[in-house]
């Protein structure tokens, strides 16, 4: 399962909101809503979080087995 709370710890810490990926980095509104929900996106979204939030793949996402 991959989740995204990395994401919300990283972008507190750069004091980054939602609003900034949308208008920074072209994220869409339907593109924030599946990464609250923790759906999956794709890698070009993953790129370009790293690049709105100059950070690591690790500071956006964690991998964790299912039923762990």
């Amino acid at each position: 399962m991959i989740s995204y709370e990395r994401l919300w710890a990283t972008m507190e810490a750069r004091g980054a909101t939602t609003y900034t990926l949308q208008v920074k980095g072209g994220i869409s509104s339907s593109t924030v809503r599946r990464l609250k929900a923790g759906e999956s996106v794709s890698t070009n979204t993953l790129d370009a979080l790293c690049r709105i939030l100059d950070c690591g793949i690790a500071d956006i996402i964690q991998y964790t087995p299912d039923g762990k």
